[in-house]
């Protein structure tokens, strides 16, 4: 099965950009019918849901990347590949990227522990015998390892995998302003401004339309915005506070992390050593994927995408330990 072996790039996607790109432009347009549920959190605002699949079996709950969604092509194939198998999908948007614009002057950022944390313990209180297992990706990754490594031994996730993360987030938002001339850079800057711009004009905020508008670089928007909205005094305490390299030593869960080391996003000097996760951790590093990309596949009329197989191949041997009930693919 595709699902147990190691990745192998297709033969006309070996570079990393056409790797990271192709799913989202080039690939098949696929659709999942999801069901939407809001989720109000305890401080007044709300994270927008989408389940799909049944009504019950273990649930999926994904997380997404850095102004993703459920259109995210890597969001609407997870969900697929979780109601194929019986499970029951769930996409967590992060405040703001919804379709509703959030209740309350903040946003989100690569550390936002709080509002996942809520969200599980409020499943896990409702089906306390349901498998619960998160997915992350990239940003999503990145929220999802740190709140494992702080839970530790109290986490209440039966098992996670996390995929492209930005272990280092300095490290990670000064190389993505240096790649294909920035890019990248302004590809995520554009939409994150846009809805400042939406809350700046809803609530009395420490910062102008005006110095919005000027931001040019990712880190300009983490000093300007990031930090003042969520407690940070700085953009450089953000990226110290909330980098999830530290973490990973701390991690009690069954975890798969997946990373390819020409990801353009990153740095080869991020990704971490077996020496720094916990033995409940499998890394698995390879040479090319891109990032999120991991497609393969002979012909370029039918890519495979590696990681529908891998995570759930990953999932269902996890179910397997839990020996509770669930459909073997």
């Amino acid at each position: 099965m595709l699902g147990r072996k190691p990745f192998k790039p297709a033969w006309w996607l070996r570079n990393p950009h056409l790797q990271t790109v192709y799913a989202r432009y080039l690939g098949r347009r696929r659709s999942i019918k999801t069901r939407k549920e809001i989720f109000d959190l305890a401080d007044g605002d709300f994270l927008d849901l989408r389940w799909a699949g049944g009504d019950v079996g273990p649930i999926i709950l994904i997380l997404h990347g850095l102004e993703g969604s459920v259109e995210s092509h890597y969001a609407k194939g997870m969900l697929r590949a979780a109601a194929k198998q019986g499970w029951r999908g769930v996409l967590a948007h992060f405040r703001t990227c919804g379709e509703d614009p959030s209740r309350l002057p903040r946003a989100y950022h690569s550390g936002d522990t709080q509002d996942f944390a809520e969200l599980v313990r409020s499943l896990k209180a409702s089906e306390p015998n349901t498998p619960i297992i998160a997915v992350g990706y990239s940003m999503g990754a990145s929220v999802l390892l740190k709140w494992l490594g702080e839970t530790a031994d109290e986490n209440l996730l039966d098992a996670a995998v996390a995929v492209s993360v930005p272990f280092e987030l300095e490290k990670v938002t000064e190389n993505i302003g240096s790649v294909l001339s920035g890019k990248y850079e302004q590809y995520f800057l554009k939409p994150l401004k846009r809805k400042i711009i939406d809350i700046v004009k809803r609530h009395d905020l420490p910062f102008s339309l005006e110095e919005v508008f000027a931001l040019k670089t990712l880190r300009e928007y983490d000093d300007l915005i990031t930090a003042p909205l969520h407690g940070f005094d700085s953009a450089q305490d953000y990226y110290d506070q909330c980098s999830s390299r530290h973490n990973l030593n701390k991690i009690s869960v069954p975890t798969l992390i997946i990373h390819s080391k020409d990801d353009p996003f990153m740095t080869h000097d991020i990704v971490p050593t077996m020496d720094e996760v916990s033995l409940n951790v499998d890394l698995e590093i390879y040479d090319r994927g891109g990032h999120v990309g991991f497609v393969s596949g002979w012909n370029p009329l039918r890519p495979k995408y590696w990681l529908e197989h891998r995570i759930p191949h990953f999932i269902n041997l996890q179910l397997q330990d839990l020996k509770r009930p669930f459909r073997v693919a």
